[in-house]
Order: structure tokens, then C-alpha cells, then sequence
């Protein structure tokens, strides 16, 4: 692909996701919070976009990661220098994080491109610092929005899908989307999902 992407349709959808009472949409303009996770996210993107032709996709963000920085897998401890830094952050530093920033560390050619199924974040009510797994219906309500990045970025003739773990996998078919697994670094899998990444890499 050549030029910059355009990512005017991937906003739109993103915007247009319901957010239900226990799920908290990160990328809000009405709120200063919102703000700088969308600034952030918009850097990420101009700086990932343009040749990747890898999309990494998790199942939602956590509350220790993207949830402060908005830039998926990102926790405070991967954060740089070239984003807004949130001025109370919940968590220094998110495991899944960690793993998965190493991992494209090692990577050799154009670092894929990261993103959750579901874009907003999903807890367990009333306590915002939890993590729940997304409905079948917010699945449904955020593919768009992957398909709509996917389609920035080149679409799938060009673009291959990586889902982490086996429920993004899932997640995806549900969407129409058909996509490579790797193991989910979390719970023992940080060894096992290293070794399936960087097997993709080329």
C-alpha cells in the first residue's frame, strides 16, 4: 500500500459503539480523559499504520492498560515519550502488556498494528478497576470498527489478522473475520504466545 492511511471511517464506527452501563467508552471527546486517550491513539496509529500489514487484535482493553493510555497493549511502563501521559493512571503497568511490547520489540519488519474487538472497556459493576469478558452483542456492536481498520490499513488482500488468544479468535469468526491464533500471554502464556508472534514475523 502507499500513502498514509486514512482513518475517517474507523473513527466513525468507533463512535458510533453503544457503551453499556458496566463499560466505559475510553475514547469520549466530552471528557478530558477521553481526550488524551484519543490523541494518543491517533499518534499511535499515524506512527503504525502507514506498511503494517499485521493486525493484532485482543478480545477488550484491561483497566491496568490501554484503559489509561489508549493505545491497545500499552500500560504506563510502555508509554513513550511521544504520547500525553494521563494524570491519574490506575495501574503503573499491565502484565499482558509487557509481554506483548517485548515481543514487537524483536519484531523485524513494520510492527503490526494492535486493537481490541471490543474498543470500550468492559468491568464488572460498580467497580471500574476489573476486567469482564464482552458480550456476545458488544462483540457484535465493536466489529465494525475492526473492519474498519482492517479496511484503512489495506484491507484483508493485503492485511493479516492475529488474534491473541483463542476468545478474540472467536470473537472475530463472530464478525466474519478469519484470523491466525496465538496464545494469550496471560497465565503462564507469555513464553508460548513470544514464540507463536514471532513465528508470523517476515
Amino acid at each position: 500500500m502507499t500513502g498514509v492511511p486514512r482513518f475517517d471511517g474507523f473513527w466513525s464506527a468507533l463512535d458510533a459503539v453503544p457503551v453499556a452501563d458496566d463499560a466505559e467508552a475510553l475514547f469520549d471527546v466530552g471528557s478530558d480523559e477521553g481526550r488524551l486517550r484519543r490523541t494518543n491513539l491517533e499518534r499511535y496509529l499515524s506512527r503504525t499504520g502507514p506498511g503494517a500489514d499485521t493486525l493484532l487484535v485482543a478480545e477488550a482493553p484491561g483497566w491496568r492498560g490501554m484503559t489509561n493510555t489508549g493505545i491497545p497493549f500499552t500500560s504506563m511502563r510502555e508509554l513513550g515519550p511521544e504520547y500525553l501521559v494521563p494524570p491519574e493512571p490506575t495501574a503503573p503497568w499491565e502484565a499482558s502488556s509487557r509481554v506483548v511490547r517485548a515481543a514487537l520489540d524483536e519484531w523485524r519488519g513494520v510492527p503490526p498494528v494492535a486493537w481490541a474487538i471490543f474498543p470500550h472497556h468492559p468491568f464488572v459493576a460498580p467497580d471500574r478497576l476489573t476486567n469482564r469478558t464482552p458480550r456476545p452483542a458488544e462483540v457484535r456492536d465493536g466489529a465494525p470498527v475492526a473492519l474498519a481498520l482492517l479496511d484503512a490499513l489495506g484491507g484483508a488482500s493485503r492485511v493479516r489478522v492475529v488474534a491473541v488468544g483463542r476468545k478474540a479468535q472467536g470473537a472475530l469468526a463472530l464478525a466474519g473475520i478469519d484470523a491466525i491464533a496465538v496464545r494469550h500471554p496471560a497465565q503462564g502464556g507469555a513464553k508460548q504466545f513470544t514464540e507463536q508472534l514471532l513465528a508470523l514475523d517476515r
